[in-house]
């Protein structure tokens, strides 16, 4: 660790984290531990909740939140849901913590560990609106066939200079060597060495946290860098991505910069993907579905790709959810602006990667950086389920440079919303309450963006039009 006021969380590198909630008590109090944060992701993957004294937390008795708290936009605006009943009575949800998810949070002065929390109703049953919720009623999906989802997140991020005024543009910070970044560099190790106090840092702080980094790699931007994560249990990879989150941005913070996972923050450079691996397997076999016994592929792994193309287009907006994500997939630089299919080939956006038999899996490489974890899996599985369910075949295989191909999926946030609108069997896998909710926050967050006069609309409308 890098600062004496952390060294409380070294103690715990090594330590068992509480198996359940019979060890609860105890562990908190033998390792001293003064606070609890209770978290659980919003709907834009925003770490909400309460802090409580640790003695209060091991009671283990329920606290509760409004519901309102699934109804903001990212700016922190409330949305009206129509068709809503009661929806500003702000009813009690209870928050239920999941044990396991519980970490140390290294970068806080006192000692102080995070536990994730569904979200449940009071009189019973999950809030179909909480993502974490979302993800897990899909992943109920496949269990329910006896197939257990496997899933690996890449996510890439930059950091920059802080930038204290909105208006100016985001720059890459400066490095040990005292000057700045520059773009091309992907796989350089010199400029992974650039930042090395940080990434010292992510590891330190993912090593406390008793979290598993698989690599870390320099991206083709200035400053951009990716973390690959072990693969796993969908709800397990997901909560990594929400803890990773909060971790890198804490991590820039100590040593002045920031990191930012806006799909694309710099006009000039590349935009930061969230790419996810998915393999099936059968629970009681533990072999991958996607294989026949001679290696090769079966039909479930070419109606699960079937599945990925045709509802892409309707799943856009859990992958691209903001404005600003539709600037990734129009700017190129390997985002994909189709969901072709190929093996090993990166312009796609479903790519196979190079694996043998037991590990062939389909990379969408589709979604940003700035999706809420939660929800992109959730959709990313749901097409495939709705595919593997539907028997879709998949178009022929790309076996070209599929930038050059016509562009398939949405290109605007509003086509994107339009989109999911337009297909009842993805938003009903979903939950149609959650469904609704979010069609209805995504053009809430749309119809504020527009009521903003860019910079650029002064620069060439002021005095020419």
């Amino acid at each position: 660790m890098s600062s004496p006021s952390d060294s409380w969380a070294v103690d715990l590198v090594a330590a068992p984290l509480p198996k359940n909630e019979e060890e609860v008590k105890t562990w908190l109090k033998r390792y001293r531990i003064d606070e609890v944060e209770c978290l659980m992701s919003d709907i834009a993957g925003i770490a909400r909740g309460k802090a409580m004294p640790a003695k209060k937390f091991a009671d283990l008795k329920p606290s509760y939140l409004a519901n309102s708290i699934f109804y903001q936009s990212i700016t922190g605006d409330y949305v009206d849901i129509e068709g809503m009943e009661n929806q500003w009575m702000e009813k009690d949800v209870m928050l239920v913590p999941d044990i396991a998810t519980m970490r140390p949070l290294p970068w806080a002065k006192e000692p102080t560990v995070q536990v994730i929390h569904d979200l449940e109703q009071l009189e019973g049953g999950p809030v179909e609106t909480a993502p974490r919720n979302v993800l897990k009623r899909i992943v109920q999906l496949y269990t329910d066939k006896s197939w257990k989802a496997v899933v690996a997140p890449e996510l890439e991020f930059y950091l920059t200079a802080m930038n204290k005024d909105p208006n100016e543009a985001l720059e890459a910070p400066i490095g040990r060597s005292g000057r700045q970044s520059i773009s091309r560099q992907a796989y350089s190790m010199s400029a992974v060495d650039e930042y090395e106090t940080i990434i010292d840092d992510i590891y330190d702080f993912a090593e406390a946290q008793g979290l598993e980094i698989d690599t870390i790699t320099q991206e083709g931007g200035a400053a951009q860098l990716e973390i690959n994560l072990d693969h796993g249990d969908p709800v397990e990879l997901a909560d990594q991505v929400f803890f990773f989150k909060r971790l890198i941005r804490e991590a820039a913070l100590r040593h002045n910069c920031y990191a930012t996972f806006m799909a694309k923050p710099m006009d000039d450079e590349p935009g930061s993907a969230m790419h996810l691996h998915h393999s099936v397997v059968d629970i009681e076999t533990g072999k991958n579905i996607f294989s026949n016994e001679d290696g090769s592929e079966t039909d479930l792994f070419r109606w699960f790709i079937g599945g990925q193309q045709h509802y892409a287009p309707g799943a856009m907006v859990f992958y691209a959810p903001y404005v600003n994500s539709y600037r990734r997939v129009a700017g190129g630089w390997s985002a994909p602006a189709n969901v072709e299919w190929s093996h090993d080939n990166r312009t796609v956006g479903l790519r196979i990667p190079n694996s043998g038999p037991a590990a062939r899996r389909v990379e969408n490489r589709v979604v940003g950086a700035d999706a809420n974890g939660y929800l992109a899996l959730a959709a990313s599985l749901a097409c495939g389920y709705l595919g593997m369910m539907g028997k879709i075949e998949p178009r022929e295989e790309c076996t070209e440079d599929a930038s050059e191909r016509p562009t398939t999926l949405p290109s605007s946030l509003q086509r994107a919303i339009d989109e999911f609108g337009d297909v009842p069997e993805l938003q009903e896998i979903l939950s149609q309450e959650f469904s609704d909710l979010y069609k209805a926050i995504k053009l809430h967050e749309l119809e504020e963006f527009l009521r903003v006069i860019s910079p650029w609309e002064r620069e060439h409308l002021l005095l020419t039009v």
